[in-house]
């Protein structure tokens, strides 16, 4: 079998790093599978940064400080939002304004990644999901 290419939602990084119950049984067996490359948005810390800040996470305190050292220790790969990255979000259809899902659907089609996420708006994007 050849490498898996995914791209975890921020709630799903949260929900591994803090090895929450309401992550998949299938999400979980890709993030902990030798064929898979995991890949996190820098948008998603931004995403878990802004919300943090405005009280949105209060729960990722003692995470907050050390993301970047945890993201690193899961051996997940940072993915840095490029030009062509935020151009292609930009140029999305559809009335969904959160720039944080945007970007994480432009990602996932430009770098052709597999999009870990419960949410059911990604399905409006025709994006590959696993969830």
């Amino acid at each position: 079998m050849g490498v898996n290419f995914y791209l975890l939602d921020t709630h799903v990084l949260l929900w591994w790093l803090f090895d929450d119950p309401n992550l998949s049984k299938h999400a979980k067996n890709a993030i902990t599978s030798s064929d898979s490359r995991i890949f996190i948005s820098s948008v998603s810390g931004w995403e878990i940064s802004i919300k943090h800040h405005i009280g949105k996470m209060p729960h990722v305190g003692s995470l907050i400080k050390e993301l970047p050292l945890h993201v690193r220790r899961e051996r997940f790969e940072i993915l840095p939002i490029s030009f062509e990255h935020a151009m292609a979000a930009g140029a999305l259809d559809g009335k969904h304004k959160d720039p944080f899902d945007r970007m994480l659907i432009a990602q996932a089609r430009v770098e052709k990644l597999v999009l870990i996420s419960n949410d059911k708006i990604f399905k409006k994007y025709k994006i590959p999901l696993l969830w």
